[in-house]
């Protein structure tokens, strides 16, 4: 039974009760839970607080009697209507925990200036946003302050020297910026500094070393720069040390393996250089990252002597050589060794390790086969071989590894027609073998929980088997380029949660199903390069993924329920290969149905699907008019129309699309002037050839019965774009799912996906990039 629907006197007796035993002096101790106000209830913020859910109660310590607030609760109290605005007026409060609670507003809005003995402040993890008031800094009983996870803006304020009991700071994940105050080093009680993932910049202040108490100090993700400061060596007692991720520079330091009692130790990212393969470290570390840091020659030595490892990340490095024969000895973890000149193959007894959870070897020069044994590390959750030279059958005994979540060994050599047979009831929900020599039947062994199958780029033949709807909640199926034949099969339209289908260039022949609107949640439709025909169905414009945009980022992406994401979705343009983060997958809405034979005219209710990025239906047989309704597709960026049989004019609507960078309607039918409003402009005469009736400045060619149009600022005399870019051509597009994937619980990942604002070009081809697996 939730806390929130007890009888609240009960719950109060009963806390009260068993606190009060332990007190030393007396205390009194209520637990009051947060819900949605009612609609009468005032409170500090903003905006009304709310809470959907009970996620945190927080606890409220009292010194003295319990005031009439908490004593005297009256029969009609609701705690699920509660409001918070009472408590702050609650003097002698010592401890308030508002954690994960959904809070919006910000700080200043709180009246918490008046609790003067409140010791423990934790406000983490909601949607607080403003700047850090000066105040705050005022209540030198703090010893706690948590404000981590929130929208806080603005810079850190030189006050806050002024909590001198402070003993815990994190202002983690907020967009703090400036330098960190030199004045923070008076902060002598200091046990954990934490201010990662702001946007702190400057060098790291000298002061720091003056936190000689301090147990751990985390800067990670920030701007910092300059050199990491020798008076960091003072702080004897430090445990773990977070610089990773910053513009650091200079050589690593030697003496920061003389501080003994270390055990976490994370600098990579920055533009560290590592000189130190002679070390001899005093300490015996359990995480370390030296990612990024210009590591050449083999793996060094002296890590042979870190028994205690459990988190190793060297990847993004030249080193060289086999896997040492000491390394599975040290029976690590996490471990991440990909982006290096790794060579030969991999010892079996990589795989005798129980412990083992992530191993990434991808982008290496590793070769030949897969050890037998390799599913004796029955508890691997990710394992990534990507983009080495494996080669040869799949192993029968990686179906054993029974805590397998994802699965990446796309661009490789690996062939057969076998492949592992999966519990139908597995954890495994990724699964990327695309780009190898894979031949056979399409797989279905990898169990029901699949999220993403990806076996694009291989030999497969046959028939789309009609027992993947099993894996009734895939959401990314990709089969591109292989050999694949046989109808479109309308079993295709039953998995409802797909979002990305990608089943170009293979041999399918058949129409499209007309029962395409079971598919709502597509957000990427890819058909080209195959041999289908008839209409483009007019239910097309039920796909109503497509019809907008998600309200936010968060509500785009709801990929797993377990924490992990994956890193790029790639989509092939000719051979070209162009990523999206898949944090923006959702943001990108593509159709491709280029390079079939599908004739009639476009459905007026494609119009309709206004989130559409890029739209391809290139050479087909398709006539009649360009739909006007076109011109409502406002996100549109791509849009090719060439090699059909389309005649009339070309809309005006068309010039509407301000973010349109990518526009093809030659080797067509059409005529009159083509329209010369905003984005038209931008494109060339090869955009229009083979148009003979068509006249317009794009093409050179004038209209007789036109006035010439004015060129806007930012256009040369020809009609060009000053900053033009070169053409992108569309020829059987493709859209595959790339492999790289991370582990949320090992790092946080930073995606955006900014809107130009109308009518600034915005080349398609922008890729954003993320860690993989920083721990």
């Amino acid at each position: 039974m939730p806390i929130a629907s007890k009888p609240f006197s009960l719950l109060i007796l009963i806390l009260f009760l068993s606190l009060l035993a332990q007190a030393p002096t007396p205390f009194s101790h209520a637990l009051l839970p947060i819900n949605k106000p009612s609609s009468s209830s005032k409170t500090p913020f903003s905006h009304p607080v709310t809470l959907p859910s009970l996620k945190t109660p927080f606890l409220i310590s009292l010194h003295g009697s319990l005031p009439p607030l908490v004593a005297n609760v009256p029969p009609s109290f609701n705690p699920t209507t509660s409001s918070i605005a009472p408590l702050f007026t609650i003097k002698t409060l010592i401890k308030l925990d508002l954690s994960y609670n959904s809070l919006v507003g910000s700080i200043a809005s709180l009246s918490l200036s008046n609790l003067t003995k409140l010791a423990y402040l934790d406000l983490s993890s909601n949607s607080i946003n403003g700047s850090i008031p000066d105040w705050l800094f005022s209540l030198s009983s703090l010893s706690y302050l948590d404000l981590s996870a929130n929208q806080l803006t603005g810079t850190l304020s030189p006050a806050i020297q002024n909590l001198l009991k402070l003993s815990f700071l994190s202002l983690d994940e907020n967009d703090l910026e400036g330098k960190i105050p030199v004045k923070i080093g008076n902060l002598t009680e200091l046990r954990t500094l934490s201010l990662r993932d702001n946007k702190f910049s400057g060098e790291i202040p000298a002061a720091v070393g003056d936190l000689t108490n301090l147990s751990s100090l985390s800067l990670s993700k920030n701007q910092l720069s300059g050199q990491v400061p020798e008076t960091l060596g003072k702080i004897r007692r430090l445990e773990t040390l977070q610089l990773d991720d910053n513009k650091l520079s200079s050589g690593i330091p030697a003496w920061i393996f003389s501080l003994r009692v270390l055990k976490t130790l994370k600098l990579g990212g920055n533009q560290l250089i590592w000189n130190l393969d002679g070390i001899s470290p005093k300490c015996q570390l359990e995480r370390l990252s030296l990612r990024s840091c210009k590591m050449a020659g083999n793996i060094p030595n002296w890590l042979s002597g870190q028994k205690s490892l459990n988190f190793l990340d060297l990847s993004n490095n030249d080193l060289e050589g086999e896997i040492p024969a000491w390394l599975p000895d040290l029976d690590v973890g996490n471990l991440l060794l990909s982006g290096n000149k790794l060579t030969g193959e991999l010892p079996g007894s990589l795989f005798q390790s129980l412990k083992l959870s992530i191993l990434d070897l991808s982008s290496n020069d590793f070769n030949g086969k897969l050890p037998e044994n390799i599913g004796n590390a029955t508890n691997i959750m990710i394992l990534s071989l990507n983009n080495n030279n494996f080669s040869g059958p799949l192993p029968e005994s990686m179906a054993k590894i029974h805590r397998l979540l994802m699965l990446d060994l796309s661009e490789n050599e690996f062939s057969g027609d076998k492949f592992p047979v999966f519990d139908p009831n597995s954890y495994l929900a990724y699964v990327d073998m695309s780009a190898n020599k894979f031949s056979g039947q399409v797989p279905t062994s990898f169990g029901r929980q699949m999220k993403v199958l990806a076996l694009g780029g291989n030999l497969l033949s046959g028939e789309i088997p009609a027992n993947l709807t099993e894996m009734d909640q895939l959401e990314h199926l990709d089969l591109q380029n292989n050999k694949l034949s046989g109808d479109f099969s309308e079993w295709i339209m039953r998995m409802s949660n797909l979002r990305a289908l990608n089943l170009g260039n293979n041999l399918l022949v058949g129409q499209i199903p007309t029962n395409l609107y079971n598919l709502t949640n597509l957000r990427i439709l890819d058909l080209s390069g195959n041999r289908l025909a008839g209409n483009i169905p007019p239910s097309v414009v039920n796909l109503t993924g497509m019809s907008s945009l998600p309200g936010t980022l968060n509500d785009a992406l709801d990929i797993f329920t377990f924490p992990i994401d994956f890193q790029d979705v790639v989509i092939n343009w000719k051979g070209t290969f162009r990523s999206i983060a898949t944090r923006t997958l959702d943001f990108y809405f593509i159709m491709d149905l280029s390079a079939n034979r599908f004739s009639g005219e476009i459905p007026a209710g494609l119009g309709q699907l206004k989130a559409l990025k890029i739209l391809n239906v290139s050479h087909n047989l398709l006539v009649g008019q360009i739909p006007a309704s076109l011109g409502q597709l406002e996100e549109l960026e791509g849009l090719d129309l060439s090699d059909n049989q389309f005649s009339g004019e070309i809309p005006a609507s068309l010039g509407n699309l301000g973010f349109l960078t990518r526009f093809n309607v030659s080797s067509n039918q059409l005529v009159g002037q083509i329209p010369s409003n905003r984005q038209m402009l931008t494109f060339g005469p090869e955009d229009f050839a083979n148009n003979s009736g068509l006249c317009g400045s794009q093409i050179e060619k004038p209209c007789a019965f036109a006035e010439s149009p004015r060129v806007p600022l930012g256009f040369d005399g020809n009609g060009d774009a000053e900053d033009d870019t070169s053409w992108f051509e569309w020829e059987g597009a493709g859209i595959g799912f790339a492999v790289a994937f991370v582990l949320a619980i090992l790092g946080s990942i930073c995606f955006g996906l900014p809107f130009p604002e109308m009518p600034k070009r915005w080349p398609l081809d922008r890729r954003l990039h993320a860690a993989i697996f920083r721990g």
